[in-house]
């Protein structure tokens, strides 16, 4: 594990304190010195994922996977019955393709385009910031687009997070087509050498229906200049409003083609379940997940180290 892996798995391990002592360390209570893994303990196991807003069915479908490989394995004490869990939590994720966002745009001719949406107040603004600050680490030019032309104080935020990562933005006055913000931006994008072109997107209820047709417009007027625009729309979501953040998803991916989540707020939550629950029920991949104030608090989601900050033991940063 490199030095920047290492850090970021101390930071999502801290992230995953409160949901960690609030799941794990009750599980770890119910199991010790069980080495039977009867219908009550699965049960019990069953209503501690679902406390974590791990959603019923992805909690069942964990514990009915405890059950089949404790089938196959042996185990003799609290320990192993552990490392059960963990394991049938990791297999939830190689159901699906999960392969991460560096990977999604690697091959994409520049400028890639990423549409950011979300509701008023998940941290939509500052999950940008983070976003073009890593990519601007990464020795990338980064050009930020303000579509969201009704909130007096956008471009203002928009403006403090690109100066602080080094990219550059685009504004246009207030009021202003949202469309046509996205499509001059991809134009300067492309005539200036930009590799990652992020899109912001006004804050909206998932309920309103004029507001996401204004999303789909802008995939539209994108699809004109380049077909393959927008290569991700990433969802941001915050992780303290659990199932509540599920049912915005299930609104935004039927209205316009989300491909990923920003999972926000992960470190100021006992639910951190809920990305058992996104990746389950709505098949989307969680792209990136923020775990504190700061601009380097975005870590790319890995299962691997996810499942090892909820479960494993201090192995795992050797």
């Amino acid at each position: 594990m490199g030095l920047s892996d290492l850090l970021g798995f101390s930071r999502l391990k801290t992230g995953l304190t409160r949901t960690r002592d609030n799941l794990t360390t009750q599980i770890s209570r119910m199991v010790k010195g069980k080495t039977t893994l009867d219908d009550a303990l699965l049960e019990e196991i069953e209503e501690m994922l679902i406390g974590a807003d791990a959603g019923i069915d992805t909690s069942v479908a964990i514990a009915g996977e405890m059950k089949r490989l404790a089938r196959e394995k042996r185990y003799v004490n609290d320990e192993e019955l552990n490392a059960l869990l963990r394991e049938a939590v990791l297999s939830h994720f190689k159901q699906q393709d999960y392969c991460g966002f560096d990977e999604v745009v690697s091959s994409i001719s520049k400028p890639v385009v990423v549409v950011v949406v979300g509701v008023n107040g998940v941290g939509k603004t500052t999950s940008i910031g983070k976003l073009a600050n890593r990519y601007r680490q990464a020795g990338k030019k980064v050009l930020i687009a303000a579509a969201d032309t009704f909130r007096a104080a956008a471009n203002e935020q928009l403006e403090v997070w690109a100066a602080r990562a080094g990219a550059g933005l685009l504004t246009q006055k207030p009021g202003a087509d949202p469309a046509a913000v996205a499509f001059d931006s991809y134009t300067s994008a492309r005539s200036s050498g930009v590799d990652l072109l992020i899109i912001d997107t006004a804050g909206r209820l998932h309920t309103r229906v004029n507001l996401m047709e204004e999303l789909r417009k802008i995939s539209r007027v994108l699809k004109k200049v380049d077909p393959s625009a927008p290569h991700e729309v990433l969802l941001v979501l915050d992780a303290s409003t659990g199932q509540n953040g599920l049912n915005q998803a299930k609104q935004f991916k039927a209205a316009v083609d989300v491909s990923g989540i920003i999972l926000t707020k992960l470190d100021g939550t006992a639910k951190g379940g809920i990305i058992l629950a996104i990746t389950s029920e709505l098949g989307l991949p969680v792209r990136f997940i923020g775990v504190g104030e700061g601009i380097d608090d975005l870590e790319p989601f890995s299962a691997e180290a996810y499942v090892e900050s909820l479960f494993g033991s201090e192995r795992a940063v050797e």
